[in-house]
């Protein structure tokens, strides 16, 4: 069973003709809300595939927290390891979204940033070696790098979400089995420098010795390994609704299709086409497809 060690919270959505610039308004049309966070959607697309999936994280004790955990609920994903942080509230995200499908995002952290290190040393102390756990960065950072820092001593495999991109990110990036970013971390990661890409991702893998995955939007995403091999897979062609779980849905689907057996060029391929699908439809959870969904486009 994969283990997701992250965030989980509520998303408040609005739909703008366009995005605000600074100290602008923009009349929008229409709001909405669903479930959401980094590490609760991920877990999301893993049940979605048809694996099975725990999630560690934590809520607030608000009238949010019901809706925040609802589609998990829902969907059969186990929550036994999310903890109710008294006092706090539960993480909310105000995404604004624009005509094209792009977004911003802000994020209140609240009950996440309750997350400590012994967290993550309950939420992974009976994982057997060969488990894959996954991370983002939404949490207190010390907790996800103390869950980083125990896979490696168990022989877990863990898979780390680069976002949203920290300052001390580029410090723990390379504790990762798997690290999993879009084109913008990857640069932040490599002191600003793009070019040529396949290059900085080899070079990454080798001196780090994992595996690094750029995620690259509707062209796709490629991937370095720590043995030389590059490894490019493409999207599935979308005119985009919403893109805001797409990455969410790639590194789920990842974990996943990895869990199940599939080489990562397979894993990777299905990963792509599942975000890719994720941006037909609104919100986060919500647009998340179903492992049918993926298969009838892939054939």
């Amino acid at each position: 069973m994969i283990t997701v060690f992250g965030s989980c919270g509520l998303d408040l959505i609005a739909n703008v003709p366009r995005l605000p610039a600074p100290g602008e308004t923009v009349l929008g049309g229409v709001f909405g809300m669903s479930p959401g966070g980094k590490g609760a959607n991920q877990a999301m697309a893993v049940k979605r595939s048809g694996r099975a999936v725990r999630f560690a994280g934590a809520v607030g004790n608000d009238d949010f927290a019901p809706r925040a955990l609802e589609l998990l609920k829902a969907d059969g994903v186990d929550l036994e390891a999310t903890k109710v942080a008294q006092g706090e509230a539960t993480q909310i995200a105000s995404i604004f979204v624009d005509a094209k499908g792009e977004n911003v995002i802000a994020v209140l952290p609240g009950a996440n940033a309750t997350m400590t290190p012994g967290d993550a040393d309950t939420a992974l102390a009976d994982l057997p070696a060969g488990t894959i756990v996954m991370m983002q960065q939404e949490i207190n950072q010390k907790a996800t790098e103390r869950a980083l820092d125990i896979a490696r001593e168990k022989g877990l495999v863990s898979i780390l979400n680069t976002a949203p991109f920290l300052p001390d990110t580029p410090g723990m990036a390379h504790k990762a089995s798997i690290l999993v970013a879009n084109e913008t971390e990857f640069a932040l990661l490599c002191n600003g420098r793009t070019e040529p890409l396949d290059g900085l991702m080899l070079a990454w893998a080798r001196d780090n010795k994992q595996t690094v995955i750029v995620t690259l939007g509707a062209e796709g995403a490629r991937a370095a390994t720590a043995d030389g091999t590059i490894i490019s897979v493409p999207a599935y062609k979308v005119t985009p609704v919403d893109t805001v779980g797409a990455g969410d849905t790639f590194c789920g689907y990842l974990a996943a299709g990895l869990d199940e057996g599939l080489s990562l060029e397979a894993a990777m391929r299905r990963a792509a086409t599942a975000a890719s699908l994720a941006c037909l439809k609104p919100g986060a959870q919500p647009a998340v497809p179903t492992i049918g969904d993926v298969e009838a486009v892939l054939g």
